[in-house]
């Protein structure tokens, strides 16, 4: 008798084939050296059946319990590891399982089953349990059931503590006589300590099993359990422990959460090539053992078709012998398939696996050659059926062996059109072209163009360094070749080898094989040029060189406006437009950007895709000239465009371009959702650069979208700056930049010092993007003030007026309106600071930046209050925090939280002290003395805890940021009416 005293935690024998049965109907494999597969995310469950085992013990509580789940889910296998619990509680535990058929009609074969776990020893030492052995396994009476039925539960009756738990596996397959005592059982529950433990699967229950259940369950003798998928976190921690997160994603996402298909898929694509079917595969395809050729047939078919297969297509791709399957033939087969519950009725009338991850474990365990005549087979009757080339297109690439033009032709134009959804696939069928084309001369031409169509859509795909290896393939290829076509092909090729170079950061690179291009002889037509030389300055500006081709590019302007080339003027606009702005020629910036929009809205949404990065780059100078609402437009206009034309390299930056455009015009949670999904389009792109920049606009993003003083912020700003590593590009200055905003400058004014002057390359930031330096210096004032060097603050934030001045853009004049007022509250002039804050918000008010206005007027309320201007601060008060509450900038609104004006005490104080609580006035009279907090604490006997926290409210009540500012504060405004300030 399997009790715990007599066998601890060890499975018998007969329980361990027993297991081994069970995994035929669908649930785990073993796998672990204790004999038992992975058990993940089901605690709650063993709990609750540990519950129930408890309360039978004392004879309360339902008898029975129903688990039930998909095939596959881990019935069996969270049966297992309670009977181990319960023998650990010292109850007799039985398992049996009733069989796929019962071929010679064996009744209450479940039971019979579970009894035969109990040997000669145990039948000698237990003889309650030897006699209900007796019973189940005696033969069947003439009278029938009825009478053993009631003898059964009569002896289950008198079981005697510590009690029996008797599972029951796969019941659905239950025989007649086992549903009858079942129902009996459950009608007439037993008071003895016996707990009934059914598994099931709900589609296969025969309608007596099912009806009996529900009365039960509505009687309250049966509880339900149903197990549901296990989560992402479940599977990749206890079932296959060790995958690459990415791949551990993709394999949770394809089984639905299904434990066993979890570990096949597992198994399947970590062994690929090697036909892994072993363990939980096996366990899949052992259920397939018993069906018919007819079934069998059927089930490949289907497989192979996925979610196109309808009972018409499986006629002709299934096989009756050398001849086509009759409908007849293919509608008995679907029947019994569906009785087995592995077929269910899909969508117009289509016919699917019961589990999406089937057909691709099934269709690996195959031999290849059959696997490839079976997509010969699905290609033929899809095309037969009038299927689009892209459904074919799958089957045609797994069928071929050999060079076929039709076929190679079919899969070039599947790829065509299938490249803006999915250009990985696109990349892999035009592969699989390349592969079979003949290296033979009349075939060159073909597999350049062919090459070259690949070369993009791995590069959209995100396999940029791949992409850049075939195009350098490529262009050594063709050197020396002759006509207009090949010439043409050439520079697309440089063209497009050049922008990978780009994007994987090496400018160097891309800034030779983009010259060679435009010196060589007889050099480029001249709109190819005019390509060329776009791509060039673009090379210039992300490496921040743009003067250097400034000239060639202005020339190439007034050609393609001779020729009337509008596109290649667009191009070339665009380039301008940005080139200007970032270097702060804004002037000139306003106007190209002017012209190219005029050029660009004239544009078709077809016309436009070709020219994506036009409108990246019109978008982004709209952007820094401050003309939020035409940059929001045309960002808008091209993510939509980027969406539908499988554009992913502009649909990143468009997206990034909108969030900070959304930012700061006060739209705090559109800007976070757009700059998460730029990270995500960023990530499966690759390039350090462009993934540092996304993530480095996603924090500046929280910064404002989470509550004052994150940690979550400063960790993704720093994520951002630690991806760019030690490239010298545009976007990675950024990135480290944009980290300044995220560090506490109160906590670590050094290091925000520290990142800006080494992005920067000395202290007036001058290696910066001139049109955003003020913005930096304004931080850089901060960090100076924060660290108690107010002469490099006050230089800091001289330089961020100079710089401010000449460019005529608002937003960073408020910026330095910003940083010179920080220097006028730290020296103790409210009233002065007041107007420099109040200036930068309506300078921000000038272009729409809310964000930047609601900030200004909140700093601007302790300067106002501590001014004795109350109830300005009030009324700039409420407009500051409304706005900030309107948009969703949380930091914002905490920081006026902090910073509500505080109504004038009548306690005879005088100044800019009247607001302070006795005890503040106290403290702060102590520290103007000199003393250390510590020297305050002991004075006063309180906690430095509690010092530092009066300290604050004094700062933030006065306007004054330190303590020699304070002690100032004290000498002029400490007596009022005679009154010594702590008296």
């Amino acid at each position: 008798m399997d009790t715990f005293a007599d066998l601890g935690l060890t499975d018998s024998p007969h329980m361990a084939s027993a297991d081994s049965a069970s995994m035929a109907s669908g649930d785990h494999a073993s796998t672990l050296s204790a004999g038992r597969a992975p058990l993940g995310g089901r605690d709650q469950e063993l709990d609750r059946l540990d519950a129930l085992l408890r309360a039978r013990s004392g004879g309360a509580g339902p008898a029975a319990v129903d688990v039930t789940g998909e095939p596959g889910i881990g019935k069996t296998r969270l049966l297992t590891e309670f009977a181990v619990r319960a023998r650990r509680r010292g109850a007799t535990v039985l398992r049996g399982r009733a069989g796929q058929a019962v071929a010679d009609g064996t009744p209450f074969e479940p039971f019979v089953d579970a009894f035969a776990d109990l040997d000669h020893l145990d039948r000698a030492t237990a003889p309650d349990l030897a006699g209900l052995a007796e019973l189940v396994e005696s033969s069947p009476v003439a009278a029938g059931w009825g009478a053993r039925v009631r003898r059964i539960a009569a002896a289950l009756g008198r079981v005697p503590a510590p009690g029996l738990v008797l599972v029951l596996d796969d019941l659905q397959s239950a025989d007649p006589a086992s549903v009858a005592l079942v129902d009996h059982l459950l009608r007439h529950p037993t008071r003895a300590p016996v707990l009934l433990v059914l598994a099931r699967r709900e589609r296969q229950t025969p309608p007596a099993l099912a009806s009996a259940l529900a009365r039960a369950e509505d009687a309250g003798s049966l509880a339900r359990l149903k197990l549901a998928p296990l989560t992402p976190e479940d599977c990749a921690g206890g079932l296959a422990a060790g995958l690459p997160p990415e791949l551990a994603r993709e394999i949770h996402a394809a089984s639905r959460g299904n434990p066993l298909y979890y570990r096949a898929l597992a198994l399947a694509r970590t062994r690929r090539g090697e036909a892994p079917a072993t363990g939980p595969v096996a366990t899949l395809l052992d259920e397939l053992a018993p069906l018919g050729r007819a079934e069998r047939s059927a089930v490949e078919a289907i497989a192979v078709l996925g979610d196109r297969a309808t009972p018409e297509l499986l006629t002709t791709v299934t096989r009756d012998g050398p001849r086509p399957a009759t409908g007849e033939v293919v509608g008995e087969a679907l029947r019994e398939l569906a009785r087995r519950d592995l077929v269910r009725a899909g969508p117009d009338g289509r016919v699917l696996l019961r589990h999406p991850a089937l057909p691709e474990l099934l269709l690996g365990a195959l031999d290849p050659w059959h696997r490839r005549e079976l997509h010969r087979r699905a290609a033929a009757a899809l095309a037969a059926a009038g299927a689009p080339v892209t459904e074919r297109a799958p089957h045609l690439v797994r069928a071929a062996t050999a060079w076929d033009p039709a076929t190679a032709a079919e899969l070039a134009e599947a790829a065509e059109r299938i490249g803006a959804a999915d250009p990985a696939r696109a990349a892999d069928w035009l592969g699989a072209v390349l592969g079979l084309l003949p290296d033979a001369p009349e075939h060159h031409s073909t597999r350049r163009e062919l090459t070259l169509r690949r070369a993009r859509a791995l590069g959209s795909a995100g396999r940029v360094a791949e992409s850049r290896d075939l195009l350098h393939h490529l262009i050594d290829g063709s050197q020396g070749e002759g006509g207009p076509q090949d010439e043409e092909l050439r520079t697309s090729a440089v063209l497009l080898c050049a922008f990978m170079e780009r994007h994987l950061g090496r400018y160097p690179e891309a800034d030779a094989l983009l010259r060679r291009e435009l010196e060589r002889t007889p050099g480029p037509r001249p709109d190819l040029r005019t390509w060329l030389v776009v791509e060039w300055g673009c090379r210039a500006l992300f490496a921040a060189r743009y003067p250097e081709v400034r000239r060639v590019v202005a020339a190439n302007l007034d050609e393609a406006r001779r020729r009337r080339d509008d596109a290649g003027t667009a191009e070339v606009l665009s380039l301008s437009a940005l080139g200007e702005v970032y270097e702060g020629e804004t002037a000139a910036a306003r106007a190209h950007a002017t012209e190219a929009a005029a050029l660009t809205d004239a544009f078709t949404d077809g016309r436009l895709a070709d020219h994506a990065e036009s409108l990246v780059r019109l978008g982004w100078s709209e952007a820094f000239l401050e003309r939020y609402g035409t940059a929001e437009r045309h960002a808008t206009r091209g993510i939509a465009m980027a969406r539908r034309a499988g554009r992913p390299f502009a649909l990143s930056q468009l997206l990034l371009c909108s969030a900070y455009v959304h930012l700061l015009t006060g739209r705090v949670g559109t800007a976070l959702d757009q700059a998460e999904e730029s990270l995500a389009v960023a990530r499966t792109l690759g390039g350090a650069e462009l993934i540092g920049f996304s993530g480095a606009i996603r924090a500046t993003v929280l910064l404002h979208a989470r509550p004052l003083g994150d940690p979550e912020v400063r960790a993704a700003a720093e994520e951002a700056a630690a991806t760019v590593g030690t490239a010298e590009g545009w976007w990675a200055t950024q990135a480290r930049c944009m980290l300044a905003h995220a560090v506490p400058l109160d906590r670590d004014p050094h290091r925000v010092r520290e990142v800006l002057v080494r992005a920067g390359g000395d202290r007036n930031l001058s290696r910066l993007q001139p049109s955003l330096r003020p913005g930096y210096l304004e931080v850089l004032t901060g960090a100076a003030l924060a660290a108690g060097d107010l002469p490099e603050a006050e230089r800091a934030a001289r330089r961020a007026r100079a710089e401010a001045e000449p460019l005529g853009l608002p937003v960073q004049r408020g910026a330095a309106h910003r940083a010179w007022g920080r220097v006028l509250a730290h020296r103790g002039e409210p009233a002065a600071a007041a107007r420099a804050f109040t200036e930068a918000a309506r300078d921000s008010v000038s272009s729409g930046a809310t964000l930047r206005e609601a900030h200004s007027l909140l700093l601007a309320v302790p300067q106002l209050q501590a001014s004795g201007d109350g109830p300005q601060a009030a009324a700039v008060w409420r407009r500051g925090r409304r706005l900030a509450a309107q948009g969703g900038a949380r930091m914002l609104v905490d920081l006026a939280d902090r910073t509500r004006p505080v109504p004038p005490r009548g306690d005879g104080t005088g100044g800019r002290l009247a607001v302070l609580t006795p005890r503040e006035r106290e403290i702060s009279a102590l520290v103007a003395e000199g003393l250390t907090t510590q020297a305050v604490a002991d004075r006063l006997c309180l906690s430095p805890r509690t010092v530092e926290s009066h300290v604050a409210r004094v700062y933030r009540k006065t306007g004054v940021e330190t303590r020699a500012g304070l002690a100032s504060l004290v000498v002029r405004d400490g007596t009022a009416g005679g009154q010594s300030l702590r008296g």
